[in-house]
């Protein structure tokens, strides 16, 4: 059975990840169980974003990635996305987890950065399949990343 850690000290010289809240699995849906941390930055105590990611592996996180950030407008341009990134890996490791899907829209040109100063790889540029929720919501294509742990 899963069981949610508190991960007390996730951060690096600049950054904190605080858990915000945690989300069960839901079979129904097909979703896997889910952390959603605030991104602290240290010299303001200021939260800068959110980071979330997703533990265990089904077809849907393919398509939508195990990790999910957005950086807040105002703090864009200091890389905090992927020094976010950087620490979550460890949640992931913490479960086990040898790989992770990370994924962006292909006009989402700050979001391929960030995977490609991650080093990850780009499997494909890949058309959604018609019955997926992004594709509902008006998305047609992910790049799809993989990140080897």
């Amino acid at each position: 059975m899963f069981k949610f850690n508190k991960f007390e000290n996730l951060r690096n010289d600049e950054l904190s990840l605080i858990i915000k809240k945690t989300t069960p699995e839901n079979q129904q849906k097909g979703y896997v169980p889910a952390y959603l941390f605030s991104i602290i930055e240290h010299r303001s105590n200021k939260e800068v974003g959110f980071i979330d990611i997703r533990i265990g592996y089904n077809k849907g996180l393919y398509y939508g990635g195990h990790i999910g950030y957005t950086v807040y407008e105002e703090h864009r341009g200091n890389n905090y996305a992927l020094k976010a990134c950087r620490i979550i890996k460890h949640v992931a490791k913490h479960h086990d987890m040898e790989k992770l899907y990370v994924t962006c829209s292909p006009n989402n040109i700050a979001s391929r950065r960030t995977c490609e100063k991650l080093g990850l790889k780009l499997l494909e540029i890949a058309d959604l399949p018609k019955d997926n929720d992004m594709y509902l919501e008006g998305h047609r294509q992910k790049c799809i990343f993989l990140w080897e742990l």
